[in-house]
Protein backbone atom coordinates (compact mmCIF):
# COMPACT_ATOMS: atom_id res chain seq x y z
CA UNK A 1 0.00 0.00 0.00
CA UNK A 2 0.95 3.40 -0.79
CA UNK A 3 2.24 5.39 1.83
CA UNK A 4 0.12 8.95 2.69
CA UNK A 5 2.20 12.19 1.78
CA UNK A 6 2.06 13.61 5.24
CA UNK A 7 3.94 10.48 6.62
CA UNK A 8 6.22 9.79 4.18
CA UNK A 9 7.80 13.07 4.04
CA UNK A 10 9.20 12.86 8.01
CA UNK A 11 10.02 9.51 7.82
CA UNK A 12 12.31 10.28 4.31
CA UNK A 13 13.85 13.00 6.83
CA UNK A 14 13.93 11.50 9.74
CA UNK A 15 15.29 7.88 8.96
CA UNK A 16 15.98 7.63 5.21
CA UNK A 17 18.24 10.76 5.07
CA UNK A 18 20.40 10.06 7.83
CA UNK A 19 21.02 6.87 6.81
CA UNK A 20 21.77 7.71 2.87
CA UNK A 21 24.40 10.40 4.39
CA UNK A 22 25.78 7.77 6.57
CA UNK A 23 26.44 5.19 4.10
CA UNK A 24 28.13 7.50 1.78
CA UNK A 25 30.35 8.71 4.31
CA UNK A 26 31.47 5.51 5.70
CA UNK A 27 31.90 4.34 1.90
CA UNK A 28 33.48 7.77 1.33
CA UNK A 29 36.17 6.96 4.32
CA UNK A 30 36.71 3.54 4.38
CA UNK A 31 37.75 4.17 0.91
CA UNK A 32 40.02 6.55 1.04
CA UNK A 33 41.70 4.85 3.77
CA UNK A 34 42.24 1.56 1.90
CA UNK A 35 43.47 3.63 -1.02
CA UNK A 36 45.84 5.25 1.26
CA UNK A 37 47.08 2.17 3.34
CA UNK A 38 47.76 0.23 -0.72
CA UNK A 39 49.58 3.28 -1.30
CA UNK A 40 51.46 3.44 1.98
CA UNK A 41 52.41 -0.01 2.41
CA UNK A 42 53.05 -0.78 -1.73
CA UNK A 43 50.17 -3.50 -1.96
CA UNK A 44 47.33 -3.52 -4.09
CA UNK A 45 45.63 -6.43 -1.39
CA UNK A 46 46.22 -4.45 1.73
CA UNK A 47 43.24 -2.49 3.35
CA UNK A 48 42.69 -1.09 6.70
CA UNK A 49 41.91 -4.23 7.90
CA UNK A 50 44.77 -5.36 7.20
CA UNK A 51 46.48 -3.34 9.75
CA UNK A 52 44.10 -5.08 12.14
CA UNK A 53 42.36 -1.71 13.24
CA UNK A 54 38.73 -2.58 12.26
CA UNK A 55 39.44 -5.57 14.52
CA UNK A 56 40.27 -3.59 17.49
CA UNK A 57 37.58 -1.34 17.01
CA UNK A 58 35.07 -4.23 16.72
CA UNK A 59 36.78 -5.77 19.90
CA UNK A 60 35.99 -2.47 21.73
CA UNK A 61 32.37 -2.30 20.70
CA UNK A 62 31.66 -5.83 21.55
CA UNK A 63 32.51 -5.72 24.82
CA UNK A 64 30.85 -2.59 25.21
CA UNK A 65 27.56 -3.94 23.74
CA UNK A 66 28.28 -7.71 26.16
CA UNK A 67 29.31 -6.44 29.09
CA UNK A 68 28.36 -2.46 29.24
CA UNK A 69 32.52 -1.73 29.32
CA UNK A 70 31.46 2.32 28.29
CA UNK A 71 33.13 5.53 29.14
CA UNK A 72 30.42 6.88 31.96
CA UNK A 73 28.24 9.76 31.16
CA UNK A 74 27.92 9.15 27.42
CA UNK A 75 24.84 6.76 26.82
CA UNK A 76 24.77 5.55 23.85
CA UNK A 77 27.69 7.30 22.40
CA UNK A 78 30.36 5.16 24.69
CA UNK A 79 30.60 2.45 22.15
CA UNK A 80 31.06 4.90 20.05
CA UNK A 81 34.09 5.70 22.26
CA UNK A 82 34.89 2.74 23.61
CA UNK A 83 35.49 1.32 19.86
CA UNK A 84 37.45 4.37 18.81
CA UNK A 85 39.65 4.11 22.07
CA UNK A 86 40.37 -0.08 21.13
CA UNK A 87 41.50 0.92 17.75
CA UNK A 88 44.08 3.51 18.70
CA UNK A 89 45.10 1.51 21.42
CA UNK A 90 45.39 -1.43 18.35
CA UNK A 91 47.50 1.14 16.40
CA UNK A 92 50.02 1.87 19.09
CA UNK A 93 50.21 -1.92 19.95
CA UNK A 94 51.09 -2.55 16.08
CA UNK A 95 53.56 0.24 15.60
CA UNK A 96 55.21 0.03 19.31
CA UNK A 97 55.63 -3.93 18.23
CA UNK A 98 56.75 -3.64 14.46
CA UNK A 99 59.22 -1.06 16.04
CA UNK A 100 60.45 -3.10 18.76
CA UNK A 101 61.25 -5.81 15.81
CA UNK A 102 62.38 -3.34 13.04
CA UNK A 103 63.54 -0.21 13.64
CA UNK A 104 62.84 1.79 10.24
CA UNK A 105 59.14 -0.01 10.32
CA UNK A 106 58.96 -1.65 7.22
CA UNK A 107 55.80 -2.43 5.53
CA UNK A 108 56.34 -6.16 6.00
CA UNK A 109 57.13 -5.68 9.31
CA UNK A 110 53.66 -3.79 10.02
CA UNK A 111 51.64 -5.92 7.36
CA UNK A 112 52.59 -9.50 9.77
CA UNK A 113 52.10 -7.57 12.99
CA UNK A 114 49.21 -6.25 11.63
CA UNK A 115 47.59 -9.97 10.80
CA UNK A 116 48.46 -11.17 14.38
CA UNK A 117 46.78 -8.85 15.72
CA UNK A 118 43.93 -9.16 13.81
CA UNK A 119 44.10 -13.25 14.56
CA UNK A 120 43.67 -12.29 18.47
CA UNK A 121 41.43 -10.04 18.17
CA UNK A 122 38.82 -12.22 16.50
CA UNK A 123 39.84 -14.89 19.31
CA UNK A 124 39.15 -12.02 21.65
CA UNK A 125 35.42 -11.33 19.71
CA UNK A 126 34.57 -15.08 19.52
CA UNK A 127 35.46 -15.32 23.38
CA UNK A 128 32.99 -12.42 24.11
CA UNK A 129 30.07 -13.83 22.11
CA UNK A 130 30.53 -17.16 23.85
CA UNK A 131 29.66 -15.11 27.20
CA UNK A 132 27.52 -12.31 25.86
CA UNK A 133 24.42 -14.55 27.01
CA UNK A 134 21.16 -12.45 25.01
CA UNK A 135 23.12 -9.65 23.79
CA UNK A 136 24.73 -12.40 21.26
CA UNK A 137 22.49 -11.39 18.64
CA UNK A 138 23.16 -7.66 18.28
CA UNK A 139 26.77 -8.38 18.52
CA UNK A 140 26.42 -10.28 15.56
CA UNK A 141 23.89 -7.99 13.60
CA UNK A 142 26.71 -5.10 14.41
CA UNK A 143 29.66 -7.10 13.10
CA UNK A 144 27.80 -8.02 10.18
CA UNK A 145 27.99 -4.49 9.33
CA UNK A 146 24.39 -1.99 9.16
CA UNK A 147 23.87 1.76 9.42
CA UNK A 148 19.62 0.72 9.45
CA UNK A 149 19.71 3.11 13.06
CA UNK A 150 21.78 6.14 11.89
CA UNK A 151 20.88 9.43 13.11
CA UNK A 152 21.76 13.00 11.84
CA UNK A 153 24.61 12.83 15.11
CA UNK A 154 26.19 10.09 13.52
CA UNK A 155 26.05 12.03 10.17
CA UNK A 156 28.23 15.17 11.78
CA UNK A 157 30.17 13.04 13.52
CA UNK A 158 31.25 10.82 10.15
CA UNK A 159 31.24 14.44 8.23
CA UNK A 160 33.83 16.41 10.79
CA UNK A 161 36.02 13.54 11.22
CA UNK A 162 36.14 13.10 7.22
CA UNK A 163 37.00 16.62 6.69
CA UNK A 164 39.71 15.92 9.44
CA UNK A 165 41.34 13.09 9.03
CA UNK A 166 40.73 13.33 4.90
CA UNK A 167 42.23 16.04 5.03
CA UNK A 168 45.17 14.98 6.46
CA UNK A 169 45.35 11.78 3.74
CA UNK A 170 44.94 14.06 1.03
CA UNK A 171 47.82 16.38 2.23
CA UNK A 172 50.04 13.55 1.89
CA UNK A 173 49.24 12.34 -1.62
CA UNK A 174 52.82 13.21 -2.71
CA UNK A 175 54.76 11.05 -0.09
CA UNK A 176 52.33 8.20 -0.98
CA UNK A 177 53.27 8.49 -4.96
CA UNK A 178 56.84 8.64 -3.27
CA UNK A 179 57.00 5.20 -1.12
CA UNK A 180 55.42 3.57 -4.93
CA UNK A 181 59.47 3.71 -5.83
CA UNK A 182 60.90 2.30 -2.28
CA UNK A 183 60.94 3.68 0.32
CA UNK A 184 64.70 4.09 0.40
CA UNK A 185 64.45 5.74 -2.77
CA UNK A 186 61.47 7.93 -1.24
CA UNK A 187 63.98 8.42 1.67
CA UNK A 188 66.69 9.71 -0.98
CA UNK A 189 64.25 12.21 -2.48
CA UNK A 190 63.60 14.19 0.70
CA UNK A 191 60.45 12.47 2.38
CA UNK A 192 60.66 11.65 5.89
CA UNK A 193 59.22 8.27 5.36
CA UNK A 194 58.72 7.45 9.18
CA UNK A 195 56.57 10.87 10.42
CA UNK A 196 54.80 10.27 6.97
CA UNK A 197 53.86 6.30 8.02
CA UNK A 198 53.08 7.36 11.37
CA UNK A 199 51.10 10.56 10.15
CA UNK A 200 48.87 8.58 7.56
CA UNK A 201 48.38 5.35 10.18
CA UNK A 202 46.92 7.48 12.61
CA UNK A 203 44.64 9.31 10.59
CA UNK A 204 43.42 6.09 8.94
CA UNK A 205 42.97 4.53 12.26
CA UNK A 206 41.16 7.11 13.47
CA UNK A 207 38.59 7.82 10.08
CA UNK A 208 38.82 3.69 10.57
CA UNK A 209 37.76 3.80 14.26
CA UNK A 210 35.05 6.38 13.94
CA UNK A 211 33.51 4.00 11.09
CA UNK A 212 33.23 0.76 12.96
CA UNK A 213 31.92 2.32 15.82
CA UNK A 214 28.77 3.68 13.87
CA UNK A 215 28.75 1.09 11.36
CA UNK A 216 29.90 -1.87 12.43
CA UNK A 217 32.63 -3.84 10.02
CA UNK A 218 31.71 -2.96 5.81
CA UNK A 219 34.54 -5.31 4.41
CA UNK A 220 35.81 -5.38 1.38
CA UNK A 221 35.33 -1.59 0.70
CA UNK A 222 38.76 0.02 1.54
CA UNK A 223 40.51 -3.01 -0.80
CA UNK A 224 38.16 -3.28 -3.85
CA UNK A 225 37.28 0.56 -4.71
CA UNK A 226 40.48 1.76 -4.50
CA UNK A 227 41.57 -0.95 -6.72
CA UNK A 228 38.76 -0.48 -9.17
CA UNK A 229 39.66 3.57 -8.99
CA UNK A 230 43.29 3.21 -9.81
CA UNK A 231 42.50 1.00 -12.88
CA UNK A 232 40.49 4.13 -14.30
CA UNK A 233 42.33 7.04 -12.95
CA UNK A 234 45.92 5.75 -12.75
CA UNK A 235 48.49 5.52 -9.23
CA UNK A 236 48.66 9.42 -9.33
CA UNK A 237 47.50 9.28 -5.24
CA UNK A 238 46.89 13.01 -6.04
CA UNK A 239 43.94 12.02 -8.50
CA UNK A 240 43.33 8.96 -7.21
CA UNK A 241 42.59 9.83 -2.93
CA UNK A 242 39.68 12.46 -4.53
CA UNK A 243 38.40 9.80 -6.52
CA UNK A 244 38.28 7.06 -4.16
CA UNK A 245 36.03 9.42 -1.94
CA UNK A 246 33.30 9.72 -4.94
CA UNK A 247 33.61 5.84 -5.48
CA UNK A 248 33.46 4.78 -2.25
CA UNK A 249 30.44 6.34 -1.51
CA UNK A 250 28.63 5.91 -4.53
CA UNK A 251 29.56 2.07 -4.50
CA UNK A 252 28.12 1.58 -0.57
CA UNK A 253 25.04 3.89 -1.20
CA UNK A 254 24.15 0.46 -4.17
CA UNK A 255 25.14 -1.80 -1.49
CA UNK A 256 22.90 -0.65 0.87
CA UNK A 257 20.09 -0.13 -1.77
CA UNK A 258 20.49 -4.07 -2.44
CA UNK A 259 20.37 -4.77 1.26
CA UNK A 260 17.31 -2.86 1.50
CA UNK A 261 15.29 -4.37 -1.22
CA UNK A 262 16.90 -7.26 -2.20
CA UNK A 263 14.66 -9.48 0.17
CA UNK A 264 12.38 -7.07 0.62
CA UNK A 265 10.83 -6.59 3.21
CA UNK A 266 13.22 -8.13 5.36
CA UNK A 267 16.39 -6.39 5.21
CA UNK A 268 20.24 -7.82 4.95
CA UNK A 269 23.19 -5.94 7.26
CA UNK A 270 25.11 -4.25 4.22
CA UNK A 271 28.03 -5.72 5.42
CA UNK A 272 26.57 -9.37 3.93
CA UNK A 273 26.34 -7.50 0.69
CA UNK A 274 29.98 -5.62 0.87
CA UNK A 275 31.29 -9.18 1.43
CA UNK A 276 29.54 -11.08 -1.16
CA UNK A 277 30.57 -8.28 -4.26
CA UNK A 278 33.78 -8.00 -2.80
CA UNK A 279 34.82 -11.69 -2.41
CA UNK A 280 34.37 -12.24 -6.28
CA UNK A 281 36.23 -8.78 -6.72
CA UNK A 282 39.01 -9.66 -4.51
CA UNK A 283 39.76 -13.31 -6.79
CA UNK A 284 39.36 -10.83 -9.70
CA UNK A 285 42.46 -8.54 -8.39
CA UNK A 286 44.18 -11.36 -6.89
CA UNK A 287 44.17 -13.00 -10.38
CA UNK A 288 45.34 -10.07 -11.91
CA UNK A 289 48.12 -9.21 -9.13
CA UNK A 290 49.79 -13.00 -10.02
CA UNK A 291 49.32 -12.35 -13.85
CA UNK A 292 51.01 -9.42 -13.67
CA UNK A 293 53.75 -11.12 -11.62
Amino acid sequence: LPIPEDISQPLIVSVRLPRVLSVALVGAALSVCGAAIQGLLRNPLADSSTMGVSSGAGVGACLSIAFGLTIPGLGNAGTMVTAMIFAFLTLMLILTLSYKIDYSLSTNTIILIGMIVTMFASSVISLVITFAGHKVNPIIFWLMGSLSSAKYSDVLILLGSLAVFGTVILFFAQELNAFAIGEDNARHIGVNVKRSKYVILIAVSALVGICVSIGGTIAFVGLVIPHMTRMLVGPNHKRLLPASLFSGATFLMLADLLARTLLNPKELPIGVVTSFVGAFAFVFIFYRTRKAK
